[in-house]
This record gives structure tokens, C-alpha cells and sequence, in this order.
């Protein structure tokens, strides 16, 4: 959103200049959001200027993101596709190709090709694949035979370029150091994006034509705003819900949202597969049937009790409501099959059923309708994040909005630029709204903001931070400012 809204010939310090965009109709009287938009300006001024850099490489590394669901399928069109046979042979036979192909792997999941043309992944764990990813071997569903393997990661199964862009952007590959820079763009998204759109909305304009659509005319600060403005306009839904969606798997904000939502009752559940009693007859400990999907190379061992195979284990799962795209997870020691489906595409269907490998017989099912609304609702939102909700519509939408949060971030810039005191001074900057915003909001609208701050910043722990960091440079600013007046 619009860094600052006045042009480059508004005085800096005249009340006018300051209460520019106040309503109409106030009869000059100081209203509350002619005594909010000062300090609105300087909070975004600053998190529009120091945060746009973390916003910027968010945007150009989410848009490679949300353009690498089109690049696998080109990229991996050996492994993905195969020429349609027919006859689908059983599970069996194919898990049993893959075995061979690397016979020192061991087998903890399978997903069976769930279209015509499309092979079956057959995921392992291996000395050959770090630790957090599996490899994924392909079989033609037709013929057995092995189209290739790649390391696969995620329970979305994200191949290596997909897997790498994804990791990029959430930390810069740089591990759990890296994601400090990803939770701070999200901290500061949504308050920028909102703030910008209050700045917006407030702006006294002749016509609402101007606040949807941008201006016309030659290239100028006014038109640069107007571009940004209007662009945010559309934009800001899209940027706050990625905001907060990305802030429910970050590493702080992550843990708070995480304990209010099971305050709430909104934890999302997960099907048990725990037998009644290990083969040795002792009681198995909990734990949730997911354990050896994709999670390193320390598999707990295959049962040695008798075992239906996954044919029959697919069959018993689509006799109880799960079918269509589905994974399956091989039973480990004191835990059954664990089906599930992994249709995210809306209506989404993950539906589960845990099994008993003796026998099929179902264990425990978890349908998502009985899902917690919090539940379905987080579920929702990461799957638009992760641009596999409603398929390519949501992968072409996430890259629009990519693109305009460049815009947005470039035009930022060169409004900031623009606004140096004179053309001349090639190397000066844009200045800040003048100092001592907050004394010109009424105390009893300062102290709820005041308080209402605090608490976001204390839930929301890097901007919090963040925020602190700002004050302390700008009052850092103003002492230096001051000496030299006195100078």
C-alpha cells in the first residue's frame, strides 16, 4: 500500500498537508481519523520502507512457487506419466517392482495412481534420502515397470523443484535461522496491507472511479500512487489471508495460534492406527498411524503377524467410504494401515480409516465433515496458500497476486524516491511524516490502541520486536536531529 499519500509539492509540516483525505462534512473539526492518518502514514512510511525488502524476495520466491506446479508435470513427465494399458496390476506386484529396484529401501507408504496415464509412488526410506524426505519410486500401474525415482517431500509429495522453491521461501534455505525472515514478512503483511487500505479508502477524491480503477496522464508521482493504491485495493484480501495463513506454521506466532486454537477445540484430529496389543502381546503405545510416512529413516519395523497385503487393505478402505486419491501407509510395529485420502482440490475428500493388518477390520475412521470449523478452516486456508486447493485457478491466482505485491513493493519505492526534498539532490531520500503523531491522537483513543498493540505484538512475537527496533531508531533519529538544530 501507498508508502505516503501527498505529493511532492505538499508542505511537510502544515496542519493541512496532515489532514489531507479527512472526510467531508467535518466542519474542520479534528475527527478521529484525522487524528489517526498521521501516525497511520508513519507506520507504514517505516514497515513500507524497512519490511518491503523481506516482502519482496516473499513474492518472487512464492511466485517461482506457485509457477513450479506446472513446471513438475513438464519437468517429470517420464516419472509422471505413462501410456495408458489395459489392466491396473495389483498393488502387490507393483510395490514388489519397486522393492526390487532398491532393495535397500523399506516401503512405508504407497499412492496409487489415481488417473488414467498417471503412475503409482511408491515411497521409501533409504540411506540415500536425508532425513524429513522419502524417496518416491514410479511404476507403471500397467506394466510394473520402474519409470524412475525422485526424493520426495511433504504430504502434498513435492518433487526436488517444487521441494527446493518451497523450502526457499519459507527460510531461504538457510534452516531455522532462515525463518525468521519468513515470519517477519508475514508479521508485518497484513499491518502494512490494512494500513495501507485505511490510507486509501481515507483519501478525499472526486470521483470512486478513482479508488478502484488508476489515473490517467503523464508519469508522475500522483499516477505512481494511484497505480499502488488501486492495486492494493485489490490485492489486500489476498495479502492478508496469505499473511495469516502463513503465520499458522511459523516458528513463534505458530506456537500461540497453535494454543489457541486447541483452546478452542479446533485442533485438527487425526485416526488412530494404534493396535489393541503388539504381536508380543504387550500394549502398544499411543500415536497417531503416521509415523513412518515420509519422516526419515527411522522406521519402526513391519509387523510379523499376519498380514492381508495392501490389495485387500485398499479393498477394506473403499468398502468403508475411502476411495478415489488416496494414500496408504504400510502398517509398523503395533500399528494397522492407515488409508487416506488426498483430494485437497474443493470439495476436498480426507476422509481416513486406520486397519487392522490381520484382518481389515476397521480400527478407527475420521471423516472430514466431523472435522472442528477452526480445523477445516486452517486445513483451507494452507491448502490456498499452498496453491493446491482448487488446482491451477489457485496456482495462476497466487502468481497474479505475486506479481502485484512486486508492483506494489516497486511502486513503493519510487513514491518514497520521488518524494526527496528537491530533484536536484540526486542522492536524497524521501522524508517520514513529521514526529509526534501519536500527541495529536486523544488519549482516550491512544491508550486502547496503545494496549491493543502490546497485545499484538506480544501474540505476534517478531513484530512485536520489530516494532520496538523501529521506535528506537526513530527516536535514535530524533536525538540526532535535535543536536544538530542545537548545533
Amino acid at each position: 500500500m501507498a508508502i505516503d499519500d501527498r505529493t511532492t509539492a505538499d508542505p511537510v509540516d502544515t496542519p493541512d498537508a496532515l489532514a489531507e483525505g479527512t472526510p467531508s462534512g467535518t466542519g474542520g473539526t479534528r475527527s478521529t481519523w484525522s487524528a489517526l492518518r498521521p501516525l497511520f502514514l508513519r507506520v507504514h512510511f517505516y514497515a513500507g520502507l524497512l519490511i518491503a525488502p523481506l516482502l519482496l524476495v516473499a513474492a518472487i520466491s512464492g511466485l517461482l512457487y506457485a509457477l513450479s506446479f506446472p513446471a513438475e508435470k513438464v519437468l517429470y513427465r517420464h516419472e509422471l506419466q505413462v501410456p495408458v494399458g489395459d489392466r491396473v496390476l495389483p498393488l502387490t506386484a507393483q510395490v514388489d517392482a519397486a522393492r526390487e529396484a532398491h532393495p535397500d529401501g523399506t516401503v512405508t507408504a504407497v499412492w496409487p495412481s489415481s488417473e488414467d496415464g498417471a503412475t503409482t509412488r511408491v515411497l521409501m526410506t533409504t540411506p540415500a534420502v536425508e532425513e524429513g524426505k522419502s524417496l518416491a519410486v514410479f511404476v507403471d500401474p500397467y506394466t510394473a515397470e520402474v519409470r524412475g525415482d525422485l526424493p520426495s517431500y511433504g504430504s502434498s509429495g513435492a518433487l526436488p523443484l517444487r521441494a527446493w522453491l518451497s523450502e526457499f521461501h519459507a527460510n531461504l534455505r538457510l534452516g531455522e535461522p532462515g525463518r525468521i525472515y519468513s515470519e517477519t514478512a508475514a508479521s508485518w503483511m497484513w499491518v502494512v496491507a490494512l494500513g495501507g487500505l485505511a490510507l486509501w479508502i481515507g483519501r478525499r477524491r472526486t470521483a470512486k472511479r478513482a479508488l478502484f480503477l488508476p489515473e490517467r496522464g503523464p508519469r508522475s508521482r500522483r499516477r505512481t500512487l494511484s497505480w499502488h493504491g488501486s492495486v492494493g485495493l485489490w490485492a489486500v484480501t489476498g495479502l492478508v489471508v496469505l499473511s495469516a495463513t502463513g503465520l499458522t506454521w511459523s516458528r513463534y506466532a505458530g506456537e500461540n495460534i497453535d494454543a489457541v486454537q486447541a483452546q478452542l477445540g479446533g485442533s485438527t484430529p487425526t485416526v488412530s492406527a494404534v493396535l489393541a496389543t503388539t504381536p508380543g502381546g504387550a500394549a502398544a503405545d499411543g500415536g497417531t498411524g503416521h509415523e513412518g510416512h515420509g519422516t526419515g529413516h527411522h522406521t519402526a519395523p513391519a509387523p510379523q503377524g499376519p498380514d492381508i497385503g495392501i490389495d485387500r487393505a485398499v479393498e477394506a478402505a473403499r468398502d468403508a467410504g475411502v476411495a478415489g486419491k488416496i494414500a496408504v501407509t504400510l502398517p509398523a510395529e503395533g500399528k494397522g494401515y492407515v488409508v487416506k485420502e488426498t483430494d485437497t482440490q474443493f470439495p476436498v475428500h480426507l476422509d481416513s480409516v486406520a486397519l487392522d493388518p490381520a484382518d481389515g477390520t476397521v480400527l478407527d475412521e475420521l471423516r472430514f465433515a466431523d472435522y472442528p470449523v477452526l480445523a477445516k478452516l486452517t486445513r483451507f486456508g494452507i491448502d490456498v496458500h499452498m496453491g493446491v486447493l482448487f488446482g491451477l485457478p489457485n496456482q495462476l491466482a497466487l502468481a497474479a497476486l505475486m506479481v502485484g505485491l512486486i508492483l506494489l513493493v516497486v511502486w513503493g519505492y519510487r513514491m518514497w524516491w520521488l518524494r526527496r526534498p528537491t530533484k536536484e539532490r540526486k542522492l536524497g531520500a524521501g522524508r517520514p511524516v513529521p514526529r509526534g503523531a501519536w500527541r495529536k491522537v486523544p488519549v482516550t483513543l491512544l491508550l486502547p490502541l496503545a494496549a491493543a498493540t502490546a497485545l499484538v505484538g506480544w501474540f505476534v512475537p517478531l513484530l512485536g520486536i520489530s516494532l520496538l527496533a523501529f521506535l528506537a531508531v526513530d527516536v535514535a533519529l530524533g536525538l540526532v536531529a535535535r543536536a544538530r538544530s542545537a548545533a
